[in-house]
């Protein structure tokens, strides 16, 4: 079976524009595809200083995406004075739902932290609001997002992403049958992806 790796991060605004395609074909086409989710890390602390120009800068790049993709975006965290734009937290997070409940659970809770972030204007980079959208068992989440297993198998999601040439989010590598690797990058159509 034809493997299509999505390679996203939580807080990139392509990823949740991306967010619709991701599940009409996980919906649809579960029978010729398997699916696997793979973390990219777009942005550590520090990267971006939160001042007005890239409030503006993301403002501008959020109304792009939603004109394109017709998701919801509630700017609620770009009215914030401070704020700590870095994506590790949530990667980690659904990293750890991965490894404790699977593959179909990261995306589920990939799905709901999007969600909090883009449309509901949660702040995800804490750990108390990651931990919210847990649907299974809590504490077990909390213990292993805060192990050095977690940032390991985060840091080998991100290592994997380069490797298959996933330097831009979101990126949907295919692998056929025979091993032979495609991977193409930024937002795409589910015929796109289904035609390449």
């Amino acid at each position: 079976m034809t493997e299509l790796i999505f390679v996203v991060d939580p807080m990139c605004s392509w990823c949740w524009g991306f967010h619709p395609v991701i599940e009409k074909l996980r919906k649809e086409y579960a029978d010729r595809y398997k699916f696997s989710l793979v973390v990219g890390g777009l942005r550590t602390k520090g990267q971006m200083v939160w001042n007005e120009e890239n409030r503006a800068y993301l403002h501008r790049h959020w109304n792009a995406v939603s004109q394109r993709t017709q998701q919801p975006f509630v700017p609620n965290i770009l009215n914030r004075t401070h704020f700590e734009y870095d994506t590790y937290p949530a990667c980690k997070a659904i990293v750890t739902v991965r490894e404790l409940w699977g593959e179909e659970e990261a995306f589920e809770y990939l799905s709901k932290i999007q969600y909090a972030f883009y449309a509901a204007g949660k702040d995800i980079t804490s750990e108390e609001v990651l931990r919210s959208y847990v649907t299974q068992d809590k504490e077990m989440f909390l213990n292993f997002y805060q192990s050095p297993r977690a940032e390991t198998l985060m840091q080998n999601d991100f290592s994997k992403a380069r490797v298959m040439g996933a330097n831009a989010f979101p990126s949907v590598v295919k692998i056929d049958e025979d091993g032979h690797m495609v991977c193409k990058k930024g937002y795409q159509t589910v015929e796109e992806i289904l035609n390449n």
